[in-house]
């Protein structure tokens, strides 16, 4: 069926989308072949970050509903765009998607440091956020004032401005009436939503202790290639830059945060003490983040959340949640184990087949905008968000801080959007000494 625009126009307003279609974008439509294949109920998506995790975005994306096509991409690194849009066809092939749902033709693959507004300016009706975290807030911003329904990976912020900011944007998404969908995707694990149902309605009573652990081994380093500037060489490993992930505790211990904010019942905490450090990851291509971190995070009438992380080569490893209560324990180790012991002892059955939860937070996505009632958890994720910047800041500066004193820190790590070029040179700040470092 051919596309009426008009008609289009209707729909996507009736599902909270603001329709923003520029001239260029209604050519590439005409060429499009999959244009044979909509109508006025296709929703068209467009990916803002070509790394893996956006790859596999796109992927959950197209597979979510029936009438969505992939029809934009953009990042700001033209190998990193090649190579997703080769994975997202050899995957769609292995997985029998018909290939028509992926209709990126090339003047729908912007590069640059704009590329992000160039692809929310062309007819898309769901955006798709993967960028390293820095840039995070700025592009929710774009998206949400075009009128884009959005998936907004984790973190979304990595300073307490960026978290304002956010929560802003997120208000303003909802008076919208558009859908914002975070990447903390243990919300959508079937055993975890079976676990904390149990838990938050009192299968171990009164919850006062909570620990949760991220140990891991090294990440990955992309050695310096010939031509890379210094700033090319920072943004091929941003995860070593703070200002550009928020230090690891952000950019993947945030997952246990979140976790432990789901059995507080999204209650934030009173305050946080802790500290960190770099021990076996001290060389200088691993830029100023730290290694490890402890925190203690009080909530107040005697209930406090034990966060420990670390990412140090050759050490055991750790991703769980234990929660203790008055009357029993509840145990979360997240690929394996979901289990109460208490009055009423209960464990998630391992022959339930695994459904994946990166795929269902997107299904659940979509089916609110079919729906009309779009999802929305963009508080909830900035929240999250500012636990880890939080925990951050006290490790960093040896200080026991406030969830108010935290939230209202003036501390900008990075640029601003508009100051993004290939000549940017950022000063790296030093790294943290707790006792040393200011409170800022």
């Amino acid at each position: 069926m051919d596309l009426n625009l008009s008609s289009r126009r209707d729909f996507v307003k009736k599902t909270g989308t603001a329709a923003v279609i520029a001239p260029f974008a209604i050519n590439s439509l005409t060429a499009s072949p999959f244009r044979q294949n909509m109508n006025t109920d296709t929703l068209r998506v467009g990916l803002i970050g070509c790394g893996g995790r956006g790859t596999g975005a796109a992927l959950q994306a197209i597979n979510a509903d029936d009438n969505v096509i992939l029809v934009a991409m953009a990042d700001v690194f033209q190998d990193r765009l090649d190579k997703a849009y080769t994975s997202l066809q050899d995957a769609m092939s292995e997985e029998e998607i018909d290939p028509k749902k992926m209709a990126v033709m090339p003047d729908h693959k912007f590069i640059g440091f704009d590329a992000y507004q160039k692809l929310i300016d062309s007819d898309v009706d769901v955006v798709l956020l993967a960028t390293p975290p820095c840039f995070r807030p700025g592009h929710l911003a774009a998206a949400v004032e075009a009128g884009k329904h959005v998936f907004c990976e984790k973190p979304v912020a990595v300073d307490a401005p960026g978290v304002r900011s956010v929560i802003a944007t997120a208000n303003k998404a909802k008076e919208k009436g558009l859908a914002l969908m975070s990447g903390f995707c243990w919300r959508h694990d079937i055993p975890k939503i079976e676990t904390y149902n149990r838990l938050l309605d009192g299968g171990i009573g009164d919850m006062h202790t909570l620990y949760t652990t991220y140990n891991t081994g090294a990440l990955w380093f992309h050695e310096r290639k010939e031509g890379w500037s210094d700033f090319e060489f920072e943004m091929r490993n941003w995860l070593y830059q703070n200002w550009m992930s928020g230090d690891h505790i952000a950019e993947q211990a945030i997952h246990s945060l979140d976790l432990m904010a789901w059995a507080m019942g999204d209650v934030n905490p009173v305050s946080v003490s802790g500290t960190g450090g770099r021990q076996s990851r001290t060389e200088d291509q691993f830029g100023n983040v730290f290694d490890h971190f402890a925190l203690v995070y009080d909530y107040g009438e005697g209930r406090r959340g034990y966060h420990f992380s670390r990412q140090q080569k050759g050490t055991s490893r750790a991703y769980t949640v234990d929660c203790m209560g008055n009357d029993g324990r509840a145990f979360i180790d997240v690929f394996k184990t979901h289990e109460i012991k208490g009055k009423t002892n209960w464990e998630y059955s391992t022959e339930e087949p695994w459904k994946n939860m990166y795929q269902l937070e997107h299904n659940t996505l979509f089916k609110s905008i079919r729906d009309g009632d779009p999802f929305h958890d963009g508080v909830r994720m900035a929240n999250s968000t500012m636990l880890a910047v939080m925990g951050r800041l006290a490790a960093y500066t040896g200080q026991t801080l406030t969830w108010d004193e935290a939230i209202n820190s003036n501390e900008i790590l990075g640029p601003t959007l508009d100051q993004y070029n290939w000549d940017l040179k950022w000063p790296m700040a030093d790294v943290a000494k707790p006792g040393i470092t200011k409170f800022a």
